[in-house]
Formats: structure tokens, sequence, C-alpha cells
């Protein structure tokens, strides 16, 4: 769409506005801003006059998106009254009279110059008040930002008995001070980039200097700079467009709404993005093992944290092998059951006209559906028909002879264990390649299994995110920080960090009790 001038008749684009520089008349502002919010019945504009002799001005906003009682009180008070005591001589000029409404009149905490109708366009919309006088090339921006916003509430996805229990809301500048109430060091550094043609997007970009890796900081400053896109709505788009490698299953960003979990990871030399308008957290680089820790692991006694540490780690197995397991040795392997045992299968499964693949693969998919199926339904209800329908879906398939008991069995302790795993992350991984290793065994056995599992293993050693290999401190071995993969390093033994290239500072921890025996 092209819009035309009043005065000069001459054709311009939008893009073509926002690069003019404020004009020296009102007028031409007002006819710019008119072309450029043509349709929106929400924009507000005011043209006022003020101060003797008289000056005109124009204040313009989104409606919804101001504090109007600060507009009010702190902008068109201040040039209705208390402009009026100011008397101008015959040397002041309209710039001069500008610098002094600036600095002496507007009762703002935030006060912004610009000199462009594209800064005036993006702060409209992003919640400001815009003030243009006629005369000056400048225009003041008065911080008003106030809309209605989700509180800060309980997270949801990420649940823990012990520990913090704030989670991240839409509100960005909510999140930042979040994680800066929780790291009071001038060391945290939160820097704003501006993505999205149309949308406009504060991205945050939140690291801990001198434990960060500068080459990391570097990297995302480029990647998120060279985005090219006309909206960021989300941080799933960020972790999409970020990632190495893009044409694989396995995610290289981990997602929380947790701020503790994100201050535990800045500290660990790791970086975050925060989306406006998103309550979920990017945490970069990542390593698959990362996925299985929990946030309240950190917060309990380092022995039973490495207890249930192990328990997740063979839900993880669990989750992922067992229906191909029990496949391949119903339908290859019958000699690795115990002959009781392998009676009792067979028993169930006469009359059952579908082999164990096809059983497992229907109870699967059938599985996933009644999971989304409750993600889906209202919170009230979701809940109850899953759990419902699962029991009145198994105890039906049974009696009708479609599958046999111990297929229910096995699918619903596979379903239990892949609830244990943290991490949505890694449960979207696991649930996608479980189907794998199930067509895998079904056409081969234990063959089958072993050599999809070796294929797995070669292609997420393959990964990396950020310069750290995806299976870190397994592959390559890391003999130091492998312990803390695997059990909870008690915190009076983690004194250095987890190891990245370029990191610089990686003590966090001095034993007060060594040094003094020492």
């Amino acid at each position: 769409m092209r819009y035309l001038d009043k005065k000069s008749d001459s054709p311009f684009t939008p893009e073509q506005i926002y690069a003019k520089p404020i004009d020296y008349k009102l007028a031409n502002n007002i006819a710019d801003l008119n072309q450029l919010f043509n349709g929106c019945s929400d924009f507000v504009k005011r043209e006022i006059s003020f101060a003797q002799p008289p000056m005109s001005g124009l204040v313009a906003y989104f409606d919804g998106l101001v504090n109007k009682m600060q507009i009010e009180e702190n902008l068109l008070k201040s040039l209705f009254w208390e402009a009026k005591s100011l008397e101008r001589d015959n040397n002041c000029t309209p710039a001069q009279f500008f610098d002094i409404l600036k600095a002496r009149f507007l009762a703002v905490s935030e006060v912004k110059v610009i000199t462009t109708m594209g800064e005036v366009s993006n702060h409209l919309c992003s919640g400001d008040t815009v003030f243009i006088m006629d005369g000056s090339k400048l225009g003041l921006v008065v911080g008003t930002r106030e809309w209605k916003t989700r509180s800060i509430g309980l997270p949801e996805n990420e649940s823990s008995v012990f520990g913090p229990n704030e989670a991240f809301s839409e509100t960005l500048r909510f999140n930042t001070a979040m994680i800066r109430r929780r790291l009071k060091t001038s060391q945290l550094k939160i820097e704003n980039i501006s993505i999205g043609s149309l949308s406009k997007t504060d991205v945050c970009l939140c690291y801990v200097n001198n434990i960060a890796p500068n080459q990391l900081v570097e990297t995302l400053r480029k990647r998120l700079s060279n985005i090219n896109i006309d909206a960021i709505l989300d941080t799933g788009y960020l972790a999409e467009l970020l990632s190495e490698n893009r044409y694989t299953v396995f995610s290289q960003v981990l997602h929380t709404e947790r701020p503790d979990r994100v201050c535990g990871f800045l500290l660990e030399g790791k970086a975050c993005l925060l989306v406006d308008g998103s309550p979920m957290a990017l945490v970069l680089p990542i390593s698959f093992p990362q996925f299985i820790n929990a946030s309240d692991d950190y917060y309990v006694n380092y022995i039973p944290a490495s207890l249930f540490r192990f328990l997740r780690i063979a839900a993880l197995f669990i989750s992922l092998l067992l229906p191909s397991l029990y496949v391949a040795m119903i339908s290859y392997h019958h000699e690795m059951i115990p002959t009781p045992l392998l009676f009792t299968i067979a028993a169930s499964r006469q009359g059952v006209p579908f082999p164990a693949f096809i059983e497992a693969l229907l109870l699967e998919c059938t599985f996933e559906l009644l999971r989304e199926a409750g993600l889906r339904l209202p919170r009230a209800v979701g809940s109850a028909v899953s759990i419902v329908g699962a029991l009145i879906i198994g105890d039906a398939a049974v009696r009708a002879g479609l599958v046999s008991t111990p297929m229910v069995v096995v699918i619903a302790f596979t379903g239990i264990s892949s609830f244990v795993i943290p991490s949505y992350n890694a449960g979207i991984i696991i649930r996608i390649i479980r189907f794998l290793f199930l067509f895998s065994s079904g056409m081969f056995g234990f063959l089958g299994i072993m050599s999809a599992l070796i294929i797995l293993i070669i292609r997420m050693s393959s990964i990396s995110s950020y310069g750290l290999p995806y299976l870190s401190p397994f592959a390559p071995f890391e003999n130091e920080q492998i312990t803390d993969i695997l059990v909870r390093r008690p915190w009076f033994r983690n004194y250095k960090r987890p190891w990245q290239k370029g990191m610089v500072n990686q003590i966090r921890y001095k034993d007060p009790i060594e040094e003094s025996d020492e």
C-alpha cells in the first residue's frame, strides 16, 4: 500500500516515512502519522496550545497501552499550567524552549529524545507517549507504559516440592526483574534487541560477564541481529531460528519457566533469551544429559537428590526401550523369558488377533492420543478424561480380546516412566524415538534394537549446541563433570563450574574449612 503526502502529492511507502526525520512543521508530522496509522481506531492524538506567546504541539499514544492518569498529571498539566509561568524573550528559539520543557516541566522519570518518524512509530506501538512541538526537529518520548498483565504465578510445567515457586509471566520487565533480584551483581548483563519487521518484539539476551564465554555471547548477538522475520511471538520461534542443527528432532535449547533455574544456568556460563509476551525462557548451550536434572535437586540433601537422579535415568531407559524389548522377546527371543512367565503371557495372548508389534503400536498411539487430549481439554476436566479414558479403554480392549493384559501393563509402565523425566523437551524426543525402536524391534528383534541404539548414539554425538557437544560430559568424557550428571554433587565439593570453551572464571566455590586447615 502506498500513501500520498497532502503537501507535495508525492507517494511514500511506510518504510520511507519511517526513515524521515521529524519535520520542523508540526502539520507535516501529523500528516505522516495519519498516513502510518490510518484505520487504527485505538490511536489517539491531541493537538495542544501552550505558553506565551502560544506554541503548538502534539501528544500521541495508543489507548490501552498507556497510563492515562500519568499523561494527564505529569505531561499535560505541566504543559498547560506550569509552562504559563515561563516568559519567552525574543532570543528564545523553539529548540531552546523544547530543552527547557524537557529539563524543567516534565515530571516523568523516563524521558527520551528521538529524531525520526520510525522511532516515533516504534515507541508509540510499545506503549510510550510521544510529544512533538512545532518548530523543533526533536520529539520527546515519555514512559507511560501500562497494560493489563498476568501476575507472577506458580510454575505449571516444572513444579517442585522444595525451592522457589515463582514462574515467568508474559511481561518482559517482570521476568528480567526476577532474574536481577536473585543475581544482585553488575556482572549480570541484560541486552535488549528488537526483532521482527512488523512485531518489533523486544528480546533480552542475559548472561553473566566473565563467566559466560565471550565467543558464545558474540555469536548470539550476531545471529539475533541477522534474524529477518516479520514477527517473533514466542521463544519457540527463536529455538528454531538459532539451532545449529535444524533438521533434527533433538532440541538444542532448553525451555524453562523458572527464574531460579535460569539463574543457576547463568552461573554455569550459559546464556538466556527472554521474549516479550512469552512466559518461557531459552537456555543455551545445552546438552542432552542436562535435561534429566530437576530444579529441586539442588534444594534438598545431595544423597536423596542423587537417588532421585538414578531413578530418572532408569525411567529414561524404561520409557525409551521397554515396549521394544517386550515386542522383541515375544516375537523373536522366547528363550529369554522364564518358563512360568512365558506360559502366563501365552495364556493371556490367546484370542488376540494381532502380533505383538501391532498390539504395542495400537496401545502406544492410543496412549499418545489420550495424553494430547488431556493437555488440550479444559484444565478442570482434562486430567479426569485422560485417566478415566485410559482405564476404560484399556479394560474394554482387554475384555474384547484386542490386546493382552501384559501389553497394557507394559505400555502403562512406559507412560508413567515418561512422566518422571522433568524436561518437556526430553519427553518429546523420547516419545518420538520410542516409535523408531518399536519398529526396529518388530522387524529384527534385538538386532534391530542394537542397530537403532548405535545409530542414535552416533547421531547425538555429531550434534553440538554452540560449541557444547550434545552428549557432554559423556562424549567427550569429562571425569570432573560426569559426577554432577549421574549424581548430585554436594555443594562443599562443587568447586568448579561446568567447563565451556572460552570460559574465563571457572572457580565457583572455595571451602573456608580446607583453607583454614592449610
